[in-house]
């Protein structure tokens, strides 16, 4: 009896695992959306197209690559499609050094978060471990979610710095 408990536990170890690792994807994304919104929201609309030397993107232009690269990985690693850009954010996303007003880039930013946030809570086990992506860029879908997880927070640091420099303190992490 002890012999076959210990193998329904060994069998059902895994199964438990995954629950836990999208759970936890599930609750750092959403922190992460939260957390985002703040530091985009915290900028004044007059200092959206600032940015602090001419090779980098302003803090509007930093706000949309946030959303479209997210959009990209969450619909890759999901398989949901990809919500339509409006013609402006769309124009944005093609040319990296043209200016997005806050009352553009916020909702834009909003939609793509809360499309990554429906992605995720819609991954399974498989699809956690299915290897998905172009020809040239192939990873798991746990891999492309935490991957664009990680390239939010090291723009949204870089947007930070931005706020930093025009005098704005931005607002503490909340885990």
């Amino acid at each position: 009896m002890k012999k076959n408990l210990l193998t329904l536990v060994l069998l059902a170890a895994p199964l438990f695992a995954q629950d836990t690792l999208k759970d936890a994807l599930v609750k750092h994304w959403k922190t992460t959306t939260d957390f985002t919104l703040a530091v985009a929201q915290a900028m004044p609309a007059e200092s959206y197209n600032f940015r602090p030397n001419p090779e980098e993107m302003s803090f509007g232009e930093l706000m949309v690559h946030i959303g479209a690269a997210d959009i990209g990985a969450c619909a890759i690693a999901s398989g949901m499609a990809r919500p339509a850009m409006s013609p402006a954010i769309a124009a944005a996303v093609k040319d990296e050094k043209s200016d997005v007003p806050k009352d553009q880039a916020i909702p834009f930013l909003r939609e793509s978060l809360d499309f990554c946030n429906k992605a995720v809570a819609s991954m399974t086990p498989e699809k956690l471990h299915a290897v998905v992506g172009p020809a040239t860029r192939k990873m798991s879908g746990f891999e492309w979610l935490w991957a664009y997880f990680t390239h939010t927070a090291h723009h949204r640091g870089q947007a930070e710095v931005y706020l930093r420099m025009k005098g704005i303190k931005p607002p503490d992490y909340a885990f």
